[in-house]
């Protein structure tokens, strides 16, 4: 599929997650006791629900969106081909996602491509937009779909080539393809302590923007095609 697909057509995109408090003890009593229940299920002998909350981050019942990085291809008579970044970010997840919500919407044609997308992004977006009372985008709005019908790529997906125990990472792909690191300042294990204890927002967002430039270099890897460079990429407010 990735072949056939005209890459001015696909919408990159990576997203920076955080728990909904700095602090288990910050949250009500209902989310303690459901987050109590959630975390029997990856806890090890001994912790804590309190001990485990930052994971609470990779969940959107008890996570949310602080940051959505995308970028597309487009070609540019001065330049020939561009890759255009945008980014989405700020303490009040409603805006953040209004914002990507409206500019999806305009791009109804695109194919969204993410790593690890269908794992994770995607449903966490959709289920972000639904719990913030905002109307899905059509390339989030999935459910009745055939599976040959919704427009989502995964490089992480595309790599395991059938074999469904492989997980592969973000920074194994980009080494192994001779790409550049994005995690040269920062990873995402990090991403919640630097937003609550710093609200560096523009230093998580930057980190953001270099796994999603890395995921359309591996994809273009994966069609055989030269990767983007730095002198390709355009930054957009």
């Amino acid at each position: 599929m990735a072949e056939k697909v005209n890459l001015e057509n696909i919408l990159f995109l990576d997203i920076e997650t955080v728990p909904l408090e700095k602090n288990f003890a910050d949250t009500d009593e209902t989310t303690q006791l459901l987050w109590e229940k959630k975390s029997t299920q990856f806890r090890k002998e001994g912790q804590t629900a309190a001990e485990v909350y930052q994971r609470a981050g990779i969940y959107a019942e008890f996570g949310r969106v602080l940051v959505i990085s995308c970028g597309f291809f487009y070609y540019s008579k001065d330049r020939g081909g561009v890759f255009r970044v945008k980014s989405f970010y700020g303490d009040d997840e409603k805006v953040v996602l209004k914002e990507f919500c409206e500019t999806l919407s305009k791009l109804n044609n695109f194919i969204l491509c993410a790593h690890n997308g269908k794992e994770f992004d995607f449903p966490f977006l959709a289920r972000r937009i639904l719990i913030n009372r905002q109307k899905l985008p059509p390339q989030l709005n999935i459910a009745g779909k055939k599976p040959w019908e919704i427009p989502h790529l995964d490089t992480m997906e595309m790599w395991k080539f059938g074999d469904y125990k492989n997980f592969t990472s973000l920074a194994v792909l980009s080494y192994v393809f001779g790409l550049p690191s994005s995690k040269d300042d920062i990873d995402g294990s990090q991403v919640a302590d630097i937003y609550y204890q710093t609200g560096d927002i523009k230093r998580i967002t930057k980190y953001c923007e270099k796994d999603m430039i890395a995921v359309a270099r591996i994809f273009q890897c994966m069609r055989g095609e030269n990767p983007l460079k730095d002198d390709d990429l355009e930054f957009t407010e």
